[in-house]
């Protein structure tokens, strides 16, 4: 039974509907009136039953990612072809019609066309852009529609505005993309001869001058000399005119065309403005009693005579050896020395230096060596210091100090040089870690352990405090990176805060942080390994200083050294311990040697075991000298080793073999060849050449690379503890001879 029609049973396709516009049936296409009513959809914009919209632009299949809008997805995306067309020619008895090559570009954004025909050098006929951007229709009767990618293809033709263009060909990026689309290309197609533009172009090859002009070759100079300028430092003296003063000069000399350009050095306050140059670059003329020469006086080429009708046909005889040239001197580079005075128009300007690329010039060219700068008397002015008022407290002292530097301040630089030397690469993190406590009387701070980390890339400096189980002290981070100012420090005064460096940092050594004392206890293995490689900036890692300072303090003390050594060696073995070591030093020191020079003490100095090189090691590093250089002659070097061996057992003298290899250069190093040339030989000193030349021949018996030792590892997430490289023992016995000397 149907539900009656009651209040909320009526089904209203108008709920919710805000949009109720009614579109129009009438429109102009083209300039005509018709009806479009088909086109159009229903009331809102609704399509109404059984009604399609054509596309206004061409369908593209979507890809796997985000669907874009076409202008977006072909953004700068044009589809190029070659085509031509045909043009009748009236009139004409060269030809009947004209064959005009174009191209034609296809926007995939918008569906736009552009015809474009190249420029042909006195064609006659305007060229360059025939058909503007814009969407195009198809020819009636379907000229409510416009061109698409569909529409295009190789070997077709294709009409626009009653003109046919035929497509002949299309670039590489157009084929790859049609065929993307699915499109099958047809094959491209040879364009037509145009027989006016063969026979234009037959005569224009066969048109050759009867008397050539004369050339004169500057570019072979230009070439050899591009780029090159000589720079002379000059002084014009204008005293002697009223209101005339001296001034300061820079001449150029460029050698690619024998031009001369000066420039005025204008320093600040001299009250003159700043021109753009003294003298524009140009032939600088010598001075001469010659008249002044009239308008055409001066030419290339002098005629001496002309026959025959003036125009086509006439013929003229050209001076060939130039007897009414009028010649003109001009300034040349050889005339151009330190001391000499060159006329500028009039102005006597000295030379009184130049820069080195001018003086290698002329030792090379002239065999000039002496380049002792010209003086000349100028007036002292009183150079006013600038006073730099102390800091305010507003940002910081750098941006406060680049604010009075100049009227529009700048920010203050940083040096990128050494950020980009100093940044981390690879296996080298260049930060240096090291463990600290709090200098505090509170029992539960002074458990605290704290890793300081100091970055050489930016003189900054991070606390990070591990967390500690059952310490009742969050962990984490303690203090934010940045640069941190050294204590006791003048706030507002005029010169820069004095910052932590990398060498104020070391064991044993006591810092303080915005009023947090630390006392650095130990570092990382890559702290000591860098600061060992690095003496020259952290003393406090140099062995030989620190061997020097030792020496000073432990001298008068020798004899008891030595009975603590050996009280501690009771096996005497050499060695002893790290810990009693340590104590002893700081005994003998009394403070003299900080901790951490007494670890880099014990570094140095600790018993780790030296293992034999292995002979692997040596034959891989001479077959991979010999890959390098690419040397393969060992049979010859063989049968030379033969014809040395008068006794024909295989042996030969190290010595002999050696010196064979020397007159053959081997491309191996002296000590490493001497290396296993000791190896292979036997206990009266012969060699046996055969399994020597077995061993390093690296086509026949070739070796795996081998990496003698691993770099020291960072680890980002180390929390204090000793690492593995940890020195056990010490050889004292190597530290007393390095010391005191070798003792009876």
């Amino acid at each position: 039974m149907a539900l009656p029609l009651l209040p909320g049973y009526s089904f209203n396709t108008n709920l919710g509907k805000e949009k109720f516009h009614k579109s129009q049936h009438f429109d102009i296409s083209n300039g005509t009136p018709m009806m479009v009513g088909e086109e159009k959809p229903g009331i809102g914009g609704e399509l109404l039953p059984g009604q399609t919209i054509r596309p206004k632009f061409s369908v593209y299949p979507k890809g796997d990612g985000s669907a874009l809008p076409s202008w977006v997805a072909f953004d700068k995306q044009v589809l190029c072809f070659d085509a031509y067309f045909t043009e009748s020619v009236p009139e004409s008895r060269e030809e009947l019609s004209r064959v005009r090559y174009c191209r034609i570009y296809f926007y995939l954004e918008d569906d736009t066309i552009q015809v474009v025909e190249p420029e042909i050098q006195n064609s006659g006929i305007p060229q360059g852009t025939l058909i503007r951007r814009h969407r195009i229709p198809l020819p009636p009767p379907n000229d409510d529609q416009f061109y698409t990618v569909e529409c295009f293809n190789l070997n077709i033709k294709v009409e626009f505005y009653s003109r046919a263009f035929n497509i002949i060909n299309c670039d590489q990026f157009t084929s790859n993309f049609l065929r993307k689309l699915g499109v099958r290309l047809n094959s491209p197609v040879f364009p037509p001869g145009d027989s006016y533009n063969s026979i234009r172009q037959q005569m224009k090859d066969s048109m050759q001058p009867l008397r050539p002009l004369e050339r004169i070759d500057t570019l072979k100079q230009f070439l050899e000399h591009d780029r090159e300028v000589l720079q002379f430092f000059c002084h014009w003296d204008d005293t002697d005119e009223m209101f005339g003063d001296s001034r300061e000069l820079i001449l150029h000399y460029f050698l690619a065309d024998d031009t001369v350009e000066v420039r005025e050095v204008i320093k600040p306050n001299s009250g003159r403005d700043s021109g753009p140059v003294f003298l524009h670059r140009s032939k600088l003329p010598k001075p001469s009693s010659m008249r002044m020469l009239k308008p055409g006086e001066k030419t290339a080429r002098t005629v001496l005579n002309v026959f025959g009708p003036m125009g086509q046909g006439g013929r003229h005889i050209l001076d060939s050896l130039k007897t009414g040239a009028v010649y003109e001197e001009f300034y040349k580079d050889s005339d151009f020395i330190i001391g000499a005075t060159i006329n500028v128009w009039g102005r006597k300007i000295i030379i009184c230096d130049c820069d080195a690329f001018t003086q290698e010039h002329y030792r090379t060219k002239f065999g000039i060596d002496n380049f002792t700068p010209f003086t000349f008397k100028q007036s002292v002015t009183r150079k006013v210091e600038r006073e730099i008022p102390p800091y305010n407290g507003f940002g910081s002292e750098e941006d406060s100090l680049c604010s009075c530097q100049g009227l529009l301040p700048k920010p203050p630089q940083k040096d990128f040089k050494k950020m980009m030397e100093k940044d981390r690469q690879g296996l080298e993190s260049n930060v240096l870690r090291f463990v600290g406590r709090l200098v505090t009387d509170s029992p539960i701070d002074v458990e605290r352990i704290f890793i300081i980390s100091y970055f050489l890339s930016d003189d900054t400096i991070s606390v990070f405090e591990p967390p500690q189980t059952n310490s009742g002290v969050i962990g984490g981070k303690f203090l934010e990176r940045n640069r941190i100012k050294k204590p006791d420090q003048e706030l507002f005064k005029s010169e820069l805060s004095e910052y932590f460096k990398a060498e104020d940092l070391y064991v044993g050594a006591r810092v303080c942080f915005y009023g947090q004392n630390f006392q650095l206890m130990n570092a990382d293995e890559y702290t000591f390994n860098y600061m060992e490689r690095h003496p020259d900036e952290f003393p406090k890692a140099d062995i030989a200083t620190i061997i020097s300072k030792l020496k000073n303090i432990a001298e008068p003390k020798l004899k008891d050294i030595r009975i603590s050594f050996v009280r501690n060696d009771p096996s005497n073995t050499g060695t002893i311990l790290y810990g009693p070591f340590r104590n002893l030093l700081a005994e003998v020191a009394e403070g003299q040697l900080s901790e951490h020079e007494i670890m880099t003490v014990g570094r140095h100095y600790s018993s780790r075991e030296q293992p034999e090189i292995d002979m692997k090691i040596l034959l891989t590093m001479a077959q991979e000298q010999l890959r390098r250089k690419s040397f393969e002659d060992f049979p010859r070097l063989l049968n030379y080793f033969i014809h040395k061996d008068k006794t024909r057992k295989g042996m030969l003298p190290t010595e002999e073999c050696r010196t064979i290899c020397k007159a053959f250069k081997l491309p191996v190093a002296d000590d490493l060849l001497r290396a296993i040339l000791t190896k292979f030989e036997s206990e009266d000193k012969q060699l046996d050449y055969n399994v020597f030349l077995s061993e390093i021949n690296w086509r026949d018996n070739p070796l795996p690379f081998y990496q003698s030792e691993k770099p020291v590892k960072f680890v980002p997430d180390w929390n204090g503890e000793s690492s593995p490289h940890a020195v056990i023992s010490i050889s004292y016995k190597i530290l007393i001879e390095d010391v005191f000397g070798k003792q009876d």
